[in-house]
């Protein structure tokens, strides 16, 4: 599956190591060359394309025209919204997801086609779900500079913390779980809640303590 991803920022990257883990095609595209070249020593350069995803020739080189998923994830919702919908309706691609900054512009992107919109600044709901399988952590958005993400997580039937209520678990310091996902209905998390194989939490943590998460929801991970 060939996914490219615009904007090289902490959401890109952190999207893009996950996605080439998992051995998916992918391109993370990012304009600013001094950026792109710290991007491809972390990914690797056949992964970064240096370049303006909203315009169209650079499309064309990056192959927009054969892509599965295209994900813009820049800080401008500017062009988070021409990529968006030049994916859409030049190069009619499938599955359009988009990063929005600012939660009141959620509707127009919506109104174009696109498949799916995050905030970081909102309710973050499961990003990608087609591509990225269970049991893992997967950043969907950051906060105060970097300092704090908001993640999602899948409970499979390995994880020990099923059948627990929230108020039950051992979360690391300055963790909450805010949302949770359940037969693509959202809920509102409080302490009685009671976790199910196949909910979908959505957590805010502390970058520092990421892993400590993972452990709780998935230790032999």
């Amino acid at each position: 599956m060939y996914m490219i991803l615009v904007g090289g920022g902490n959401v890109g990257a952190q999207l893009a190591k996950r996605l080439i883990a998992r051995e998916h095609e992918v391109l993370l595209m990012e304009k600013d060359s001094r950026q792109a070249q710290r991007l491809a020593s972390m990914l690797g350069e056949n992964s970064i394309y240096v370049g303006d995803g909203c315009e169209i020739q650079t499309q064309r080189d990056a192959g927009f025209g054969r892509a599965d998923v295209v994900v813009a994830v820049t800080g401008e919702d500017e062009d988070n919204l021409v990529v968006c919908q030049m994916a859409k309706t030049v190069w009619n691609v499938n599955r359009v997801l988009a990063r929005v900054n600012d939660p009141s512009h959620e509707a127009l992107f919506q109104s174009i086609g696109v498949n799916q919109t995050i905030s970081a600044t909102g309710i973050i709901y499961s990003l990608l779900d087609q591509q990225i399988s269970s049991d893992d952590l997967i950043p969907v958005g950051a906060l105060q500079r970097g300092s704090i993400e908001v993640v999602e997580a899948v409970l499979s039937n390995r994880s020990p913390v099923i059948g627990l209520a929230v108020r039950d678990l051992k979360l690391p310091p300055q963790t909450n779980i805010v949302w949770l996902i359940r037969d693509d209905q959202g809920h509102i998390v409080d302490g009685t809640t009671a976790l199910q194989e196949g909910d979908t939490l959505v957590a805010v943590v502390p970058q520092v303590h990421a892993g400590a998460l993972r452990e709780i929801l998935h230790p032999e991970f």
